[in-house]
């Protein structure tokens, strides 16, 4: 009993370790880094946005309050959004926008319903000064509060992002596939135009993510034929600045390559005199093949059929020996025979 008591003292005392642990990881606010460890409400919004300078980006946004607090939509209400620090009463500079007021630091619209919870906004012509973290407020007296757990990074770049192309459907000779270009649409006013090196007016669409984000895609159905293996897909995106107005700053574009590649049965295969020396003719066979040929065979036709003479790519005569030939190609996927070639004594020296 006393070895059981010992056990009993120690796994309590573990438990008792592992209890305080858990309360010092697990404290509010010291997970999230909130200055304020017990804000009156939160927002469902991304953590982290990139947006083009020069465009807009939509911020996709929805608010609750904490338990027990009221939020009465029936009330003016108002939305302000604060750079770098929610503790925005301790520097007024930091409020960029706040639907209160008719002139703001920053060019920006809540286009979502606040009496609904939508705090949805979008920033204008962003630029690479306006980088930082932001926080959202909402001012529905004398409801007044700041998620300041929910700060929404956002980084502004100069250069547009690539567009991403991909390939549904099994990759194969005669098949159908559907090729789609997606690209990242930080701003569904203003989205990126695209276009594919295929098929004229491709399906164009704009998709709404889980998270509120969209995304641009166009999408192209082709039919795998040989002459598509090793073909270069393109997809350029092009991304309007300015609100969309060409005046003297072009629009920011990127690109994506994609090469197709298949296996197919030998195509074009074809048999001809390369050359021709003293007494011999030189014939060779070619094709177009993936994977390459394994073998090449020669046939001469005569009076009992067609008869195999050779294997390889080029098959040496004499120019005596007159005939009907004609090459096969085969390789993992399947053969093809070419048309046939007459040879006779006055080819001699061509």
């Amino acid at each position: 009993m006393e070895g059981c008591s010992s056990e009993m003292a120690a796994f309590s005392q573990n438990m008792l370790t592992v209890s305080v642990l858990l309360s010092v990881f697990f404290l509010p606010g010291v997970q999230t880094g909130c200055k304020n460890k017990d804000p009156l409400f939160f927002i469902t919004a991304p953590k982290e946005m990139e947006a083009l300078s020069g465009s807009c980006l939509l911020i996709p946004c929805s608010f609750r309050e904490k338990p027990g607090e009221k939020f009465d939509n029936k009330r003016e209400t108002f939305g302000v959004w604060i750079k770098s620090d929610s503790a925005f009463g301790n520097n007024p500079n930091n409020v960029v926008y706040n639907s209160s007021r008719s002139q703001n630091s920053y060019a920006v619209n809540i286009s979502g319903n606040l009496r609904e919870k939508n705090c949805t906004s979008v920033f204008y012509n962003v630029n690479s000064s306006q980088t930082n973290r932001y926080f959202f407020r909402i001012e529905n007296r004398p409801f007044l509060g700041t998620a300041s757990c929910d700060p929404v990074n956002i980084t502004v770049r100069d250069s547009a992002w690539s567009p991403r192309i991909e390939i549904s459907g099994v990759v194969k000779e005669n098949n159908s596939v559907t090729v789609t270009c997606s690209a990242l649409t930080p701003c569904p006013y203003s989205p990126p135009q695209l276009a594919l090196n295929l098929q004229p007016n491709p399906h164009r669409q704009m998709e709404r993510n889980t998270d509120g984000t969209f995304t641009t895609t166009i999408q192209q159905n082709i039919t795998l034929s040989y002459r598509y293996d090793g073909y270069n897909i393109i997809c350029s995106a092009r991304y309007p600045v300015n609100g969309g107005k060409h005046n003297n700053k072009p629009d920011k574009g990127a690109m994506a390559k994609f090469t197709l590649f298949f296996s197919y049965a030998p195509k074009e295969t074809s048999a001809s005199i390369s050359s021709s020396e003293d007494n011999w003719v030189k014939l060779h066979c070619s094709c177009r093949a993936n994977p390459p040929v394994r073998v090449f065979t020669w046939f001469k036709n005569s009076t009992n059929g067609a008869m195999k003479v050779a294997e390889g790519e080029n098959y040496g005569v004499q120019v005596t020996e007159e005939g009907i030939y004609y090459c096969a190609a085969t390789n993992d996927v399947g053969s093809q025979t070419s048309p046939e070639i007459h040879l006779s004594v006055n080819q001699k020296g061509k």
